[in-house]
């Protein structure tokens, strides 16, 4: 038995992935833990209740290697994955004990937007969400660019304005925010990728306008910290999958755009 801090604890073996996670929760802790200054947001936009769920969904950068067999079950961070989701689910519970919050991520590596709309039902509707965040285009790209997909930009609007519509005549009390999705000039983004990704970025952020929903910038807010001084490789290794820190921004712009 050790004792840390007054408490007795068991020794036990802890796998890279729990240290892993352990990493992030205490890295993302500080960054996200304010949301009164915020650069992109302002006011509250959202006021938690008893029991509210809050679901991420989209691709790899949310999946984050999360644990399918933990998928089920509410705040466990095995299934809540690696990422920006992890970190936000963290802080919300320590921020909000007496709400017991349920937090899901339900994000599928590969994903574009119709392969959400093939499970949108059971991975997102059944759930009945009190927040939906959606994290979703790169993968329409990027599987554009590698010859497996040949969905123009008209497709991605199309599809995803008809997604968002379907999500809100099912669960029309929910709050949706979309996020924007990001491409920073390093490691797999060639130059090949614009201004078709830009033109992308575009109807992402104007099907969330037009339907009403949040927007979370986080293109903008990659691309100011890339301008204040780091390179893209610090936020993201591959100019798409976040590091540590990337997460930690992420998940630190989430909350102070959502207001909670």
């Amino acid at each position: 038995m050790t004792s840390i801090t007054g408490l007795t604890l068991k020794k036990t073996q802890i796998t890279r992935r729990q240290m892993l996670h352990s990493s992030l929760i205490a890295a993302g802790a500080t960054a996200i833990s304010t949301t009164s200054n915020s650069a992109y947001g302002g006011q509250p936009q959202v006021k938690l209740q008893q029991g509210d769920v809050i679901l991420f969904q989209g691709d790899s950068i949310t999946d984050a290697r999360r644990a399918r067999k933990s998928e089920g079950q509410a705040n466990n961070s095995l299934g809540l994955g690696y990422g920006y989701p992890l970190l936000i689910a963290s802080n919300l519970l320590e921020t909000h004990p007496k709400l017991a919050l349920k937090v899901y991520n339900r994000g599928i590596s590969g994903n574009k937007v119709p392969d959400l709309q093939k499970r949108w039902q059971k991975d997102c509707l059944d759930l009945k969400p009190a927040v939906l965040s959606i994290l979703i285009g790169v993968n329409d790209m990027w599987h554009k660019m590698n010859g497996k997909y040949d969905g123009t930009v008209k497709d991605y609007q199309t599809g995803f304005t008809a997604l968002l519509k379907e999500t809100k005549t099912a669960l029309p009390d929910t709050t949706i925010v979309i996020c924007e999705p990001f491409a920073l000039r390093c490691g797999a983004i060639k130059a090949s990728w614009f201004p078709e990704f830009d033109e992308r970025r575009a109807v992402a952020k104007e099907v969330a306008q037009t339907a009403g929903m949040l927007w979370v910038p986080f293109q903008t807010m990659f691309d100011e910290a890339i301008a204040a001084g780091t390179k893209p490789e610090y936020w993201a290794g591959d100019g798409v999958h976040p590091t540590l820190a990337g997460h930690a921004l992420m998940g630190q712009t989430w909350r102070e755009v959502v207001g909670i």
